[in-house]
């Protein structure tokens, strides 16, 4: 099985590249909404951690994002509570997959988590900071502070490209990204 890696700033298109290759795909982002949906254990463990943001189950969103907003440490907290569940799920879908010719891992904090393993192909989605500001402001509820804080976790743009396989510039325009996407899959899977 290939294990295909998205990786990128925060609203660089990640998660469309994503779609495009139409492969089985693990998404972090989405395990850990799921998690602070149903996961009870990790409820607990971040109310007797964070007690004054954390009110009630399912965990709220914007109760997370002031314990983050408030403190760079509680956004260490939380991540050590949950990013080891994420993993476990995303050991769960590799099993699941593992007859699978390719698989994408859409994972924010690839790199960072040392989730990357030497044969994993690694494509780093480009964009310009300006298309990337002007995608973020069209998301509902984006949170900008929370955003910045986010963003310290994860390691500079330059080393990501660097240690990245393929590199994909997204202009933002689907038709653009479908043709690069297409021929990347093509080649990715030739091998």
């Amino acid at each position: 099985m290939i294990r295909i890696a998205i990786v990128g700033e925060i609203g660089s298109g990640k998660t469309f590249a994503t779609k495009l290759f139409g492969l089985p795909t693990f998404n972090a982002d989405n395990e850990v909404n799921k998690i602070y949906k149903t996961n009870r254990v990790a409820y607990k463990k971040l109310r007797k951690k964070l007690p004054e943001f954390i009110n009630s189950f399912p965990l709220k969103k914007n109760e997370l994002s002031d314990a983050v907003n408030k403190s760079i440490e509680n956004l260490k907290i939380i991540t050590k509570i949950v990013h080891p569940l994420v993993r476990r799920k995303m050991n769960i879908f590799l099993n699941k997959n593992k007859k699978k010719r390719a698989v994408i891992l859409d994972i924010p904090l690839y790199f960072e988590n040392k989730i990357n393993k030497n044969d994993d192909v690694v494509i780093f989605i480009e964009a310009s900071k300006k298309k990337i500001n002007k995608a973020l402001k069209k998301r509902q509820k984006t949170n900008t502070n929370l955003l910045k804080k986010l963003g310290i976790l994860q390691i500079s743009k330059n080393v990501k490209k660097k240690r990245s396989d393929y590199v994909i510039k997204n202009d933002f325009k689907s038709e653009n990204m479908i043709k690069k996407v297409r021929i990347l899959k093509k080649e990715i899977l030739r091998k």
